[in-house]
């Protein structure tokens, strides 16, 4: 296991609309504080532990891809995003994954943490999507500034770009304690090949990869081989851009959902991911408070086993 400076820390159906009508409490966070909910947060919270360091972190985080891409002086639009990020953070989620190529999603993830109070609670994750080494470090800086900390958890190189310039700036941060952990990302299948070469050869932390119940190729060869070289993994595209959703239309949960833990067709596809035993943290993104409640709900109880896994598959397959 690759060493790490020291981490900051220790470690039924309902349809998607509904669940969250079952706690009236949810949106009271911006009122109470994030300490009236710990306890609650904690309970049954399922954790996964980051190879390089042994920190644990919720597995349902928390993604910003066109949905936080909003003008923070926008108080209109900024209002559902502030009950997000409160009933994300109320469910026990940490990890928050931004990018500057999404637009203000930056700025708007670092000013309502500041509102909410929660920016010393959040695991803040972004990258960097630029050409040059300057440029790199340049806007490294600018996204610490927006996301309004001093030091973020991680830094992940988007989509590959310029990636043998910004790991070098990127190992030299970590060893420098200006960044906790370095990785690389991409959203699209034709990339696993590189990114599993990458995870075999680099020392990198984090690997950030698309997988769901129905695009599995990162089984192959991608998520072995993250758990081999201890890299942890983050999801994106859990729900495929929606497609997940728009195939189960109209259709019922199955009575054993429950056995898997899982009251939404949400949380049925999040805890698929997050059951292989690779998968660190999915970080579904959404703009809807009850979708953000109901998807951290994912991070608690129980997670299927490799059977039961292999029949959430088969009768997503079978719709």
């Amino acid at each position: 296991m690759r060493q790490h400076p020291i981490p900051r820390g220790s470690d039924l159906r309902l349809t998607r609309r509904g669940f969250l009508g079952l706690s009236a409490a949810a949106g009271a966070l911006a009122l109470l504080g994030p300490g009236g909910f710990a306890a609650r947060a904690e309970e049954g919270l399922i954790r996964r532990a980051i190879p390089a360091s042994g920190e644990r972190i919720p597995v349902i985080g928390l993604g910003t891809a066109r949905t936080f891409n909003v003008n923070p002086a926008d108080t209109a639009a900024m209002e559902p995003l502030k009950a997000v990020m409160a009933r994300f953070f109320e469910g026990g989620g940490r990890l928050v994954d931004s990018s500057p190529m999404y637009g203000h999603a930056e700025s708007v993830v670092g000013r309502l943490a500041m509102e909410l109070d929660i920016a010393d609670e959040l695991f803040m994750a972004t990258k960097v999507w630029t050409r040059g080494r300057e440029e790199g470090i340049a806007q490294m800086e600018r996204s610490a500034e927006r996301m309004g900390v001093e030091q973020l958890e991680l830094i992940q190189v988007h989509n590959l770009v310029a990636l043998r310039s910004h790991l070098n700036t990127l190992r030299r941060w970590r060893r420098e304690g200006r960044v906790r952990y370095i990785g690389v990302t991409h959203s699209r299948t034709s990339a696993h090949e590189e990114l599993t070469r990458i995870v075999e050869k680099e020392p990198i932390d984090f690997v950030q990869l698309n997988y769901n119940i129905a695009e599995r190729n990162a089984e192959r060869r991608l998520l072995p081989a993250a758990a081999d070289n201890g890299v942890a993994v983050l999801v994106n595209e859990p729900f495929e851009k929606g497609t997940l959703f728009r195939r189960v239309r109209d259709q019922l949960l199955p009575e054993w959902a429950g056995e898997a833990g899982a009251r939404s067709w949400a949380q049925f596809f999040l805890k698929f991911i997050v059951s292989h035993p690779a998968v660190t943290c999915a970080i579904p993104a959404t703009s809807d408070p009850e979708h953000a409640a109901d998807n951290v709900a994912a991070s608690h109880g129980v997670l299927p086993d490799r059977e039961l896994r292999e029949r959430m598959a088969r009768h997503f397959h079978d719709l």
